[in-house]
Formats: C-alpha cells, sequence, structure tokens
C-alpha cells in the first residue's frame, strides 16, 4: 500500500504543519494542518484514488483555511489606528 493511502501519514503530515505554523505564525500552514487531518479522517472511513484524494485535501484545506479565518482573523471594527508617527 502506498504511502500517500495511509490515514496516519496524512496525520503525521497535519502534526508537521502544525508545528510549522507555531514556527512561522500567520495561519497559513494551519488550514493545511486542519485540511490534512481531515484527509487522514476521510481515509479511515474510505479509500479513494491518489487524484480524488488530492482533491478532497484541496477543498478540505480551503474550508479550513476560510473558517479560520472567520473564527481568528481581524474582524470589522479593529482596524489598528495610530494615533502618533513613529519617529515623534
Amino acid at each position: 500500500m502506498a504511502i500517500w493511502a495511509m490515514w496516519w501519514a496524512w496525520m503525521a503530515g497535519a502534526l508537521a504543519l502544525a508545528t510549522l505554523e507555531v514556527l512561522a505564525p500567520g495561519y497559513i500552514f494551519l488550514g493545511f494542518a486542519g485540511g490534512a487531518a481531515l484527509t487522514g479522517l476521510v481515509l479511515l472511513v474510505a479509500s479513494p484514488g491518489l487524484p480524488l484524494l488530492l482533491v478532497i485535501f484541496a477543498v478540505l484545506s480551503a474550508l479550513t483555511y476560510v473558517a479560520l479565518r472567520r473564527l481568528l482573523g481581524l474582524r470589522a471594527g479593529q482596524v489598528k489606528i495610530w494615533d502618533r508617527d513613529i519617529n515623534d
């Protein structure tokens, strides 16, 4: 069985991406980590082929990224307002 078809490999990848997010914050790698973790859960239930698995990963990563941006991103009205110049 190929490594991409094993659920634990996707979970290990999710853990590695989540660790990378800690080192370089910005919610970018966290979306991919969520997509990889959800793809690992999909592999526990079914075993699709590689092309379908990559589409599932891409869609789940995009949905996770959008959800995280809505939950953790900058909300309306939270714009930083500078009241003095940095050179003062």
